[in-house]
C-alpha cells in the first residue's frame, strides 16, 4: 500500500507492479475513508513534503 501525491503516483504503480505483479487498485483519499486508519497527511515518498492524494493499493 503506497499514499502518494500526483507528482508520485507512476512510481507507487510501478513499484506495486513490480513487488505484486498485478495492477493496483487506485483510489483518491478525498474519497475514502476507514475507520481505523487514518492516512498521512504527505506524501510517503522520501523526501517528498506535497499532499498526499492517492492511495495505491
Amino acid at each position: 500500500m503506497y499514499v502518494v501525491c500526483k507528482e508520485h503516483l507512476e512510481i507507487a504503480i510501478d513499484r506495486f507492479v513490480d513487488e505484486y505483479e498485478e495492477a493496483p487498485d487506485l483510489y483518491a483519499l478525498s474519497e475514502v475513508s476507514f475507520k481505523e486508519w487514518d492516512p498521512p497527511h504527505l506524501c510517503e515518498e522520501k523526501g517528498c513534503k506535497h499532499e498526499a492524494l492517492f492511495l495505491v493499493i
